[in-house]
């Protein structure tokens, strides 16, 4: 008769201590403020569609110089810090490395009427390249950031050394695909809910393969910290509307106008989709095939290169660092 009990008082004697193993998030601010970058923060201004705006960017400086400069476009979920590692390894081969937050990101502006698009964000990027002295750069862009990274090509091709897309979503239509439209009230409604246990689930699922280590922490944790307290409204309307951008506007038709030298990178375990949580289960199933995607994207793009990475998700670069700067190092 015993037994029952003492496993009762032995199961819940357990349950504190598994809630103290949940990292704790800390409210960082909706523009971060409250977190540590592992490098000097700079803000460039940016005046744009009538308003006062700050870009926030890092800009990394090599011993010995070789006269390039690498540009780390960042991805949707994810603020520059995460590029740290990669820049200490560009850094070591002679690159200059500018890190910026794109506006609407992290410790950048968050405007809360803005008309978001992958235009605008490369001027914006453009501008503060130019700013800087840089007026040549390769640009390695990850996730959102491969999106922003081709238009950048497309826009100012005489500005892109080579284009390293690492891992890019919009290698597909999702409209044309049959994920269905959303409105930003919409995307809204589900931002605002955002918290370290679900960017944690969406990240195990479509990114690392049902596989977490607890290193991929500190970057959910950044995420969620822009969402808790005072920053939670400010970052999930930015994040409603830049997800409309995503959506609406799909780059992936104009792959064969570009014309830099292009790698892509391609981690081919990556399930990444827009929408895919809302939309139908047999239109799901096909979305986001980065081992296929990736093969059709390299044959559009006029002389593109193609690496995969076996056994790696959406953020190589994380998962594998080693193996991600070896095709990193070939492709440059």
């Amino acid at each position: 008769m015993l037994r029952p009990l003492v496993t009762a008082l032995l199961l819940a004697a357990t349950l504190p201590a598994l809630a103290d193993d949940a990292p704790k998030v800390e409210a960082l601010g909706g523009r971060l403020e409250r977190a540590e970058y592992p490098y000097p923060v700079s803000m460039f201004p940016v005046k744009s569609q009538g308003q006062a705006l700050e870009m926030a960017y890092m800009d990394l400086k090599p011993e010995h110089p070789n006269g390039r400069t690498a540009v780390l476009l960042h991805g949707k979920n994810f603020c520059g810090p995460y590029w740290a590692a990669t820049a200490e390894h560009l850094r070591a081969k002679g690159f200059r490395v500018v890190i910026p937050d794109q506006v609407g990101f992290c410790k950048s502006s968050k405007p809360r009427g803005y008309q978001y698009s992958f235009h605008q964000l490369a001027a914006n990027t453009h501008d503060l390249l130019a700013s800087l002295g840089v007026d040549k750069a390769t640009v390695v862009a990850h996730s959102m950031g491969g999106m922003l990274g081709a238009r950048y090509a497309l826009m100012y091709p005489q500005g892109v050394e080579k284009l390293v897309l690492v891992d890019p979503i919009g290698l597909e239509d999702w409209k044309a695909k049959g994920v269905p439209w959303r409105s930003v009230d919409a995307w809204y409604a589900s931002e605002v809910k955002t918290s370290y246990a679900s960017i944690k689930a969406y990240q195990l699922k479509s990114y690392y393969d049902g596989n977490w280590k607890p290193e991929y922490d500190r970057w959910a944790l950044m995420q969620a910290g822009m969402y808790e307290g005072d920053g939670r409204e400010a970052s999930a309307w930015a994040g409603a509307l830049t997800y409309d951008m995503i959506y609406t506007q799909p780059v992936v038709y104009e792959f064969p106008d570009i014309r830099v030298p292009t790698a892509l990178i391609i981690g081919q375990r990556d399930r990444t989709a827009i929408g895919k949580d809302g939309t139908p289960a047999d239109v799901a199933a096909k979305l986001g095939d980065y081992s296929t995607l990736g093969k059709e994207a390299a044959s559009r793009i006029p002389g593109a290169t193609l690496v995969p990475l076996d056994g790696l998700g959406h953020s190589p670069m994380i998962e594998a660092p080693e193996r991600f700067y070896r095709a990193l190092d070939g492709v440059l």
